[in-house]
């Protein structure tokens, strides 16, 4: 009966099956309010279609999510064994050599190498009540689904995902991508509600009216169509317990305060006999699921879970609980949940910290800060040693989720703990950790305090690996300003520490920012070293030292105008912070590319990223060229907006600059401020500022007013960009100390060879400049047409004005659209096609490389052909190194 009016869906779930068992994947989200007939679609579908293998995999309502709840479910229906740490392998399975030690990345992997070469139907349902974890896990596998024999079917309840829910990005992949779809299911209509209560004496309208057209709550009143007409589903629900015994039903509230299931395995713990069973299932509200028993629906869960008295539920509570801590293996979370639930703050504290650490070694980060918040409600009169730890361990997973405010507050808190405690170790540990989220806050003040806190803190000989610690932290703040000769000086000594004390992973951090500051100052040597580095932990599993040497190693080659090497250690980089579940280092890489779009003239791409790392909550430090992009793409583009606009968010980016107190950040804030300066022609007493502390010091005006004194390296390529948009100005009469070669050839004059440079390197915009920098009518001329195709309406036109104010009359056309080759419209994704495109790869080709659909494909390229205005995928690869696609 529930499936009335379900025949378009329950087509549309089976053309999935069918498409499936046909070699390609898709996917659908059922949605719909609680008892809209979800789990009966899915069901019916299945039934419909029983050839291919089916797993189902549920989400529970717990206080906090089961990590990878579904996919345990899901990985011991299909004898994968355990995910995580502490579960029982499957009776016959052979013991892997890595053991139950899988990160997150290892889940997704595993899961999709038992899906791909065998048809299967995966169901997840009740999403509303889904891990961050689970949800990497379904967006894994929602991205690949085109490239397998999968089904890949979920619901959820819409009603009860709100814009901050973990799962909303998966939704957002249903809603987007190719070969994913959302059904929503809608209530019954009174022809409907007429035929399921046909044949009774109820009155199909007021029936209607009373259940709005919930299927479940109409086929509960035709159950029972004699009893009076109830005015609820809790009403409708508990008329079938009303010839029930009150011992039969406290079994049935007992089963309702486990919201995952009833274990069969503590039933005889619990006085659950089989002549017990046999009467709760006349009922007709319970069932078996997952080794256990369950109610058949949520709602009805919800009914009787509701007729448990004022008092009672803790006891029901407690009694589950010494239950399931006499089976193995324990849950955690489940434990967790019931200890909570019977008010026993000290195995609530134990179970929900246990939890948080197995959250960690799911991948789930957000459940992981949850559980610890609850080990914290329930810690009482803990040592103030458990409280500090648990509070370090909670700012961690705070910082994970790119959560900084709160896990400066957080890690904060731990301070009057450790004092408490006498412990001096913890203490500097808890200081150095401030220091590194104050830094990422954008607040180098603070986090040059907390940093140098931690190292007097630890300057004895007895705590000499904390005081490894706190100088590797001081290296990296030293190199991020760049002052190379006291990162080195840190770093050498921390890393020598952390080597006799066998601190691996520390070591490997001192040396790849040792590495990076040597590359940092101009040591293109250093390159391979770092590069390699960066392997040796990813090696290790030392997953966010790994992400953090690419930051380091991609933020340098673009600094140093290396942009296909940037290019290549993104394209590796990025996926890595996804996969390894690293959003704070995802944020930074992020912006880093959005400079590199912005660089070599891919201004939407660079859009796209910038307004993500300034949207995402994630670290502040990243966010600076993010603002400069958002700010100079518009006005090169000549886009009607208004001047204050941009003004204000180079505002911004000044005043980040300036906390941040970095040469490199204030030369590019400066060199942002001198272009706005030029095309609006509107005066800023900062860029003059700092023209006359170059003409007057001889050295970089990033240094001046305080931003660090002279000798600081790395700056040639900040100050070089700064001195030419100055020289534009007209404000330039002495050069910088440190200028880079091709601005160097600028400055000379030497502008076609300067253009020349910049087209080799890829920079585009650049080399167009160089060429208006000309006092050559022709190559200002010519330079104005690159900078028309390239889009940058607004700097042509500013180009046009001065060669008009020249005497030049004959000027190139001021284009109506932007003309061919401008590889400045294409997306992020666009752009990934294209580059395949370039290489000569079929659309199949590239559908499989990119797991998408060869429908897919092909629609980007078309997209990219329009965007190029070329005629054929060979023009494309033909000019791949002119469009920057290699």
């Amino acid at each position: 009966m529930d499936l009335l009016e379900r025949d378009r869906e329950v087509a549309v779930v089976r053309a999935a099956i069918d498409r499936a068992a046909a070699g390609q994947g898709s996917g659908v989200a059922v949605t719909g309010e609680s008892g809209a007939g979800k789990s009966a679609l899915l069901a019916a579908a299945r039934a419909a279609a029983p050839g291919p293998r089916f797993l189902l995999g549920g989400c529970d309502p717990l206080l906090t999510p089961r990590p990878l709840g579904p996919f345990r479910d899901i990985a011991a229906a299909a004898g994968l064994g355990p995910l995580l740490p502490g579960e029982d392998r499957v009776k016959g399975e052979k013991a892997r050599d890595s053991g139950a030690e899988l990160a997150l990345a290892g889940v997704c992997e595993r899961i999709y190498e038992a899906l791909r070469d065998e048809t299967t139907v995966l169901v997840v349902e009740d999403l509303h009540w889904v891990d961050a974890a689970s949800v990497e896990v379904l967006r894994f596998l929602a991205r690949r689904v085109d490239a397998m024999s999968l089904a890949l079917l979920v619901s959820y309840r819409d009603d009860e995902i709100g814009p901050g829910h973990s799962a909303r990005p998966l939704l957002g992949d249903f809603a987007r991508l190719a070969g994913l779809r959302t059904l929503g299911l809608r209530p019954l209509s009174l022809d409907a509600v007429r035929a399921v209560v046909g044949g009774t004496r109820l009155e199909p309208s007021r029936v209607h009216e009373l259940t709005g057209g919930n299927p479940f709550f109409v086929t509960e009143i035709a159950k029972e169509p004699d009893r009076p007409l109830p005015t609820s589903v809790r009403d409708a629900v508990l008329a079938r317990t009303a010839d029930v015994t009150a011992d039969d039903v406290e079994v049935l509230q007992m089963v309702a305060t486990a919201p995952d299931r009833l274990d069969d395995r503590v039933l005889p713990a619990l006085g659950v006999d089989l002549p017990t069973l046999r009467r709760l299932d006349t009922t007709g509200l319970l069932t078996r699921a997952r080794g256990g028993l369950v109610f058949r629906h949520e709602l009805a869960r919800q009914a009787v879970e509701s007729t448990i008295p004022p008092g009672g539920a803790p006891r029901l509570h407690a009694r589950l609980l010494a239950a399931l801590e006499q089976i193995e293996p324990r849950d955690p979370a489940v434990l967790a949940h019931h200890a909570v639930a019977a008010r026993d703050g000290a195995r609530a504290a134990e179970y929900a910290t246990a939890a948080g650490r197995q959250a960690i070694q799911a991948g789930s980060h957000s459940e992981a800060a949850t559980f610890f918040e609850t080990a914290l409600e329930h810690l009482g009169t803990a040592p103030a040693l458990d409280r500090a730890d648990l509070l370090h361990r909670l700012a961690i997973e705070q910082y994970m989720t790119s959560r900084l405010r709160e896990a400066i507050a957080t890690v904060s808190a731990t301070f009057p703990l450790w004092q408490q405690a006498g412990d001096q170790a913890g203490l500097a540990a808890a200081y150095d950790t401030c220091a590194v989220f104050e830094y990422y806050n954008g607040r180098r003040r603070q986090a040059e305090a907390h940093a140098g806190r931690a190292a007097a803190l630890s300057a004895g000989p007895e705590l000499e690996q904390s005081h490894a610690r706190a100088h590797t932290t001081r290296g990296y703040l030293a190199y991020m300003r760049g002052e190379v000769t006291l990162a080195r000086r840190y770093l050498d000594g921390a890393i020598d520490a952390a080597d006799r004390h066998s601190q691996a992973e520390l070591a490997q951090r001192g040396r790849i920012l040792r590495t990076s500051a040597a590359l940092l100052a101009g040591d293109t040597g250093a390159r391979t070293p770092l590069a390699d580095d960066i392997e040796r932990a990813r090696a290790h599993g030392w997953d966010e030292l790994a992400s953090t040497g690419y930051s380091s190693l991609a933020n340098l080659d673009v600094e140093q105008r290396r942009y296909r090497e940037a290019e290549h250690v993104l394209d590796e980089s990025l996926p890595f912070t996804v996969e390894r579940d690293i959003p704070i280092c995802r944020h930074w890489q992020t912006a880093v590319r959005a400079r590199l779009h912005f660089a070599r003239g891919r201004w939407s791409a660079a859009v796209e990223d910038a307004e993500q790392v300034i949207e995402d909550r994630g670290m502040p430090l990243a966010t600076l060229w993010p603002l400069l992009v958002t700010a100079l793409v518009p006005l090169r583009q000549g886009a009607d907006v208004p001047a204050a606009a941009s003004l204000a968010t180079l505002d911004t980016a000044w005043d980040l600059a300036g906390h941040l107190d970095e040469p490199l950040r204030r030369l590019a804030v400066l060199s942002a401020l001198a272009e706005r300066m030029w095309l609006t022609e509107v005066s800023d007493p900062r860029v003059i500022r700092a023209a006359a502390a170059i003409a007057e010091t001889g050295t970089r005006a990033g240094t001046a007013g305080g931003a660090g004194g002279a000798g600081i390296a790395g700056t040639a390529w900040a100050a070089g960009d700064l001195a030419v948009w100055l020289s534009r100005l007209g404000l330039l009469s002495q050069w910088p100390d440190e200028v880079a070669p091709p601005f160097r050839l600028s400055l000379a004059g030497d502008h076609d060879e300067a253009a020349s440079w910049w087209r080799r390197t890829g920079e585009p915009f650049t080399a167009a400049m160089a060429l208006c920098d000309s006092p050559d009518p022709g190559q200002r001329a010519r330079g104005v047409e690159l900078l028309d195709q390239l889009g940058a309406t607004g700097t042509a036109d500013r180009q046009r004005a001065a060669l008009r104010r020249d005497g030049i009359t004959q000027l190139p056309r001021r284009p109506r659209t932007s003309t061919r080759a401008n590889p400045a419209g294409l997306t992020n994704r666009q752009l990934d096609v294209a580059k395949l495109v370039a290489r000569g790869l079929t659309n199949a080709e590239i559908a499989t490389r990119l797991y998408i659909s060869v429908k897919t494909a092909d629609h980007h390229v078309s997209a990219i052909l329009t965007k190029l205005d070329l005629p054929t995928r060979r023009a494309v690869a033909l000019r791949a190194d002119e469009l920057g696609l290699v």
